[in-house]
């Protein structure tokens, strides 16, 4: 028998990824959106199955240009989501990738096909590319797809290629729509939450050179995180475009050497003269399975805060945010800013039990077990009480132990949580907001 305890903590987010993960895959066999498994919206109206799809308003919607950033080695897998969720109520947006092609009757464009013939022959990341020309989709093979799940893999050509695409994906956004106001750049995995964003950018104005994002940085090379998103106004994008044409032998050079694209941006940015602006903690580089709701960080508790984007997204996790998105549009009519808080006791709380069966939370900490025991020196066997001892033995056992060491719970064959501690932390973390009065979006 396996029960395994956790180590001491306050995040809620290592009792949840599971949780999350199972109740998703169960929506999908499920058909998605059973009726019996509707978000929970707190003090909305009876509903129907599914409530009709309502689109944001904003007088930002038509300066407004998504650009999406593929490659051939995902886009079948990772693309088409978006098609039938956010992109839905996008009215302008813009697919780029290594290879022309349809994907369910949207183009995708070959952003790569200005770069020089130089480095087309010379830059060993280029062989998929041109194999790509020479032979189409039909000249991939596994290996060639390999790591196009919702974290990738170094292994992937289409990563080591993907450093190319930014600058020239500026360049061809622009001349796609010189006039829009903002150029809001994501993946095929991140989510964005479009009623958010919309909301968000009004905040700035778009005749200023503007680059937001959240900040990484590479050596001393702040960029904005391209997998999580970032904005970018019309003139930041013609002042860095000028700068990089003006410079652009230089540039390729310095992308052939380097391995992130973000960063060869980030550089031409502060080259330029644009400083990122941080847009931390709205825009998220983790799926919302595998996010800390507890963060707080300069007395900014995340929890208070409107997110914008988050990454790594699986479809089944697409699903599970767009109809819970759906829904808070339909019922709140534009009416409240979707915030953190609003996805956690909509989407995840009502799935939070003191106990569950064959269920495994995955949290780190000390195993209690018959094969971990065996290993232990005699020495620290003696250390354990014996209750401890006895942990593995049934599962009142494993309460017992936790309740004496004053532990939270994790990975178990029946896994639960103490249900007044979560409410205990939800309340603290409401209780933090107040001070906020009301305002979504960090400064």
């Amino acid at each position: 028998m396996l029960i395994k305890m956790p180590r001491r903590s306050s995040k809620l987010c290592r009792f949840l990824i599971a949780l999350i993960t199972s109740v998703i895959f169960l929506l999908i066999l499920l058909d998605l959106w059973p009726a019996q498994n509707l978000i929970a919206i707190p003090n909305s109206p009876v509903r129907h199955r599914h409530p009709p799809l309502t689109c944001p308003e904003s007088s930002l919607l038509d300066d407004i240009l998504v650009v999406i950033r593929t490659g051939a080695t995902e886009v079948l897998v990772k693309l088409p989501v978006h098609f039938r969720t956010v992109l839905k109520c996008v009215p302008d947006y813009v697919i780029y990738s290594d290879l022309e092609e349809d994907i369910e009757g949207h183009h995708m464009f070959d952003v790569l096909d200005q770069i020089s013939d130089d480095y087309r022959t010379s830059a060993p990341e280029f062989w998929l590319y041109n194999k790509l020309r020479e032979s189409g989709r039909e000249g991939l093979d596994y290996q060639t797809s390999f790591g196009s799940g919702p974290a990738g893999a170094l292994d992937n050509p289409g990563w080591k290629l993907d450093k190319w695409k930014f600058l020239p994906m500026l360049d061809r956004a622009l001349q796609h729509r010189p006039n829009a106001k903002w150029f809001v750049f994501i993946e095929p995995d991140t989510y964005l939450i479009w009623q958010n964003m919309l909301e968000y950018l009004q905040r700035f104005d778009p005749d200023k050179p503007h680059y937001l994002g959240t900040g990484m940085y590479i050596g001393e090379v702040l960029f904005a995180h391209g997998g999580s998103g970032f904005m970018i106004s019309n003139p930041a994008m013609k002042i860095v475009l000028k700068h990089w044409k003006k410079n652009k032998d230089w540039f390729d050079q310095y992308t052939a050497k380097e391995w992130a694209g973000d960063m060869v941006l980030g550089r031409a940015m502060t080259d330029a003269g644009i400083a990122l602006s941080s847009a931390s903690p709205h825009i998220q580089g983790n799926s919302f399975t595998k996010f800390d709701w507890t963060v707080d960080k300069l007395s900014k508790p995340v929890w208070c805060y409107a997110p914008l984007t988050f990454h790594h997204m699986t479809q089944p996790e697409f699903y599970t945010m767009w109809q819970f998105e759906t829904e808070w549009l339909y019922y709140k009519k534009n009416t409240a800013t979707l915030r953190f808080r609003d996805i956690f006791n909509s989407v995840i709380r009502p799935q939070l039990q003191s106990e569950l069966s064959e269920w495994d939370n995955m949290a780190t900490g000390t195993e209690y077990s018959d094969e971990t025991f065996k290993k232990l020196s005699d020495e620290d066997r003696g250390a354990f009480s014996q209750t401890e001892r006895m942990a593995q033995a049934s599962f009142e056992n494993c309460r017992a132990v936790w309740h004496a060491a004053e532990h939270d719970k994790e990975n178990s064959i029946r896994s639960g949580w103490v249900m007044t501690r979560v409410l205990q932390s939800l309340e603290q973390m409401d209780q933090a907001c107040h001070s906020l009065q009301g305002n979504a979006w960090a400064t």
